[in-house]
């Protein structure tokens, strides 16, 4: 058909560029307009302050949901540059919060995302009604604000300043969120497990929506996985049946750090989190290699001590029941299988990590061998029962 029988030429095709493509598809930045993208926002203002203090440059931060319906979000860092940020290549406070950030794809160890996809807080400017910044640097307090992506006052100092960091509010523009009640517990949740999956980590969640009824936490857990598990655990009646098997190691060969901490239960339930830099995954080569150690170990053992000759092997299931475990690994160079990042595909991991599993657990067997003996005959007992 031609473009006269269509009615249809090149002026037809709308270009849409920063702060209108963001409202015109804001599913595509934060993940939907519901209830997911409305807690994407918090996290995307959040991831930035978060990174401040794994990289040492802040002690802590502080997310507030506030009696009007915002969102704060303070950290105590050096404070965001106010002008362009010269050799840092870095982006001043107006072009940080008003200009389309290049959303990189998976960052290296060192980096967590804490979004949807790490768009950063241009996004939440664009999809909020208003969103206000004070800069505390050098000894003055700066401040700016904004309204759906553009800023409406300009950048002024605002006094002295006691202190250094950087402070970003946001207002919902609930004529984009099908929602406007952001959920304690779902925004707990993630900031909990960020501060199990990286030691360093200081988060307080503030809730003081209701008057007189302030709720807060603190998440902050130097023991790391280990701390994880026992978390994990902690939600169920189930007698724990094994000490808990933890390690953290580095491995050249997957340029990247494994953690790794589990222990039995006696229940049937298998509880496994996995995670590639701190993102949540659902599957990949991290996870079949701590299945593979595990296994491998069990077996190994049973073999030397329990099983005759002619007895199978234990399988996977079976090993795997009562099992809580929290896998996490942070690489220099993720990949992932397709764009939700949710199955990590480094071909190396499978190795190192099985590996690592295999040592650690083989030799935790050998000294420990009572637990080993009732771990490895209820592994008997299930699979005749």
């Amino acid at each position: 058909m031609s473009e006269e029988t269509t009615g249809y030429d090149a002026s037809h095709i709308q270009v849409l560029e920063g702060w209108k493509a963001v409202r015109k598809r804001p599913g595509m930045y934060i993940g939907s307009s519901g209830e997911r993208g409305l807690h994407n926002m918090v996290f995307e203002v959040a991831d930035r302050a978060v990174n401040e203090l794994l990289a040492g440059r802040a002690g802590s931060v502080e997310v507030t949901l506030t009696p009007d319906g915002g969102v704060r979000v303070t950290d105590d860092g050096p404070g965001i540059p106010i002008g362009e940020a010269g050799g840092t290549g870095g982006p001043g406070l107006e072009a940080l919060l008003t200009r389309m950030q290049a959303a990189a794809g998976p960052g290296g160890r060192h980096d967590v995302t804490l979004g949807f996809c790490g768009v950063g807080p241009f996004v939440v400017n664009a999809l909020s009604r208003r969103m206000t910044a004070e800069v505390r640097r050098e000894d003055i307090r700066w401040v700016q604000e904004y309204a759906r992506g553009v800023a409406v006052t300009e950048l002024s100092e605002a006094g002295t300043a006691t202190g250094s960091g950087t402070t970003i509010a946001f207002w919902l523009d609930t004529d984009i969120f099908e929602i406007a009640e952001f959920s304690f517990d779902a925004l707990a949740e993630r900031f909990r497990e960020l501060a199990f999956l990286n030691r360093a980590l200081d988060v307080s969640l503030i809730d003081r929506r209701q008057p007189g009824e302030s709720r807060s936490a603190r998440f902050r857990f130097p023991g790391g996985a280990r701390d994880f598990v026992a978390f994990l655990d902690a939600e169920t009646a189930a007698p724990v049946l094994t000490g808990t098997i933890a390690f953290e190691l580095e491995d050249p060969r997957m340029a990247g750090t494994v953690e790794v901490a589990f222990r039995w239960c006696g229940s049937h339930e298998k509880r496994l989190r996995s995670f590639a830099n701190s993102r949540p995954t659902i599957g990949g080569t991290h996870e079949l290699g701590f299945r593979d150690g595990v296994v491998a170990a069990v077996n190994a053992y049973a073999r030397e001590w329990l099983l005759t000759e002619t007895d199978p092997g234990l399988d996977a299931d079976r090993v795997g029941e009562g099992l809580t475990a929290v896998v996490s690994v942070k690489l220099d160079h993720p990949e992932f299988e397709g764009s939700a990042h949710g199955v990590l595909g480094n071909p190396p991991v499978r190795t190192c990590v099985g590996q690592a599993v295999q040592e650690r657990l083989g030799t935790w067997l050998e000294e420990h061998p009572e637990q080993a003996s009732a771990l490895v005959g209820r592994i008997q007992g299930t699979r005749q029962h």
